[in-house]
C-alpha cells in the first residue's frame, strides 16, 4: 500500500532528522562553549522530542487536529506501557527516590490537569476541545517545570540523570561546517518527514476506515517514540534505571506541557472520541509506578514489565478493534 509505505518513509525521515538536529546543534553549542548542563536540558531534550513536535505543528496548521492529539496520547501510552515495559523485561530496574520525588509528581499533575481540560461536556456543557487558553496554562506549567528541573540540577552537581544523559548522548566533535550540515539536514528531514506523516496518515485512515486519531496513536506515535525506546533499552542494558525511567517520564511531561499546547495555540484541538480514555490510561500507567516504588527492594521486575506491555497491547486492541471510545460519551 503506497500510503503506508510513504507514511513509514515519513517516520524514518522524522527520526533521522531529529537525530541529525541533536548531533549538529550539540556540536555547535560545544563550539561556542555552552555547558553540558544547558545542552542536556535544551538541545538533547528538545531534539529527541522534535518528531512529535513537528508532526503536531504541521497537523495543527493543516487542521488535522485528530492526528495531532492521537500522536501525543499514543506516544505517552507507548512510552509508559511499551518502552518502560520493554526496558524492565531486558533488565529489572530499581526505582530511585529522586524520580518519585521530582519527575513523577509533575507527570501526574500535568496528566490530571490535561484530563480536567478534556471534560468540557460535563464542566461547561459543550464539545471537548483544548483551546488556546488551555494551551497557555499548560505552557505556564511547563515554565515552572523547567525552573524546578534547572534548580535541582544546579543544586546537585552530580545529578545521576544528567550524568547518564552525558554518557549516552556524547557530543561528537567535528568541524563547524559538518555541524551546520547536520543541523540543516535534520531540519529538512523533520519538515519533509512531518509532511509525509500527516498527509499519508490521513489517507491511510480513510483507506482503513479508521479515525485519524487511531492512526496517530497506532502508527505515528509508536514511530515517533522510537528514540525513547532505543535510549531506554540502552539504559536498561547498562543498568541505568534513573535514565531509563527519567527519559520516559521527561518525554511525557514535554509532550503534555509543550508539544500539545503549542499545537493548541496554532489551532484549538478537538478531543476525538475516546480521547479521555487515552488520558485516563496514561494516568493509570504513571500512577502504578508509585506502589511499585514502595514494594520490597523498589524493583520493577520483568514480570511487572510484561504486565505493563500486556496492558498496553490490550488497551490498544480495545481502542482500535474493540470499539472503546467510539461512542460520543467520551
Amino acid at each position: 500500500m503506497i500510503s503506508f509505505a510513504l507514511l513509514l518513509l515519513g517516520l524514518f525521515l522524522l527520526l533521522a532528522g531529529g537525530a541529525g538536529l541533536v548531533r549538529g546543534a550539540s556540536g555547535i553549542a560545544e563550539t561556542f562553549g555552552v555547558s553540558p548542563l544547558i545542552v542536556g536540558l535544551t538541545v538533547v531534550a528538545f531534539g529527541t522530542s522534535s518528531p512529535e513536535l513537528v508532526v503536531n505543528i504541521l497537523g495543527a496548521l493543516q487542521g488535522e487536529t485528530d492526528i495531532a492529539f492521537g500522536n501525543i496520547a499514543g506516544s505517552n501510552l507507548a512510552n509508559l506501557g511499551l518502552v518502560l515495559g520493554s526496558a524492565a523485561v531486558i533488565a529489572p530496574m530499581t526505582i530511585q527516590s529522586q524520580i518519585i520525588r521530582r519527575e513523577l509528581p509533575l507527570l501526574l499533575l500535568a496528566t490530571t490537569i490535561l484530563l480536567v481540560m478534556t471534560l468540557d461536556p460535563y464542566v461547561r456543557g459543550f464539545s471537548a476541545i483544548l483551546d488556546r487558553s488551555d494551551g497557555l496554562i499548560l505552557l505556564l506549567l511547563f515554565g515552572i517545570f523547567v525552573y524546578i528541573m534547572i534548580s535541582d540540577f544546579l543544586r546537585q552537581q552530580q545529578d545521576p540523570l544528567l550524568t547518564s544523559v552525558g554518557g549516552l548522548s556524547p557530543v561528537l566533535k567535528g568541524s563547524q561546517m559538518v555541524n551546520w550540515l547536520y543541523t540543516g539536514g535534520g531540519i529538512v528531514g523533520l519538515s519533509i518527514g512531518g509532511q509525509l506523516s500527516i498527509e499519508h496518515g490521513v489517507k491511510l485512515a480513510e483507506v482503513l476506515g479508521l479515525s485519524p486519531a487511531i492512526i496517530g496513536m497506532l502508527v505515528i506515535a509508536i514511530g515517533t517514540s522510537l528514540p525513547e525506546l532505543v535510549t531506554s533499552i540502552i539504559a536498561a542494558m547498562r543498568k541505568q534505571a534513573d535514565l531509563c525511567l527519567g527519559n520516559v517520564i521527561g518525554s511525557n511531561i514535554f509532550n503534555i506541557l509543550f508539544v500539545l499546547p503549542i499545537s493548541a495555540l496554532i489551532e484549538p484541538l478537538r478531543i476525538p472520541n475516546g480521547g479521555v480514555y487515552d488520558i485516563m490510561a496514561s494516568l493509570f500507567f504513571a500512577a502504578i509506578i508509585i506502589p511499585v516504588f514502595f514494594m520490597k527492594d523498589r524493583l520493577m521486575t520483568r514480570s511487572t514489565g510484561i504486565l505493563f506491555m500486556i496492558s498496553y497491547f490490550v488497551y490498544m486492541y480495545s481502542r482500535v478493534l474493540g470499539g472503546l471510545g467510539n461512542s460520543n460519551a467520551f
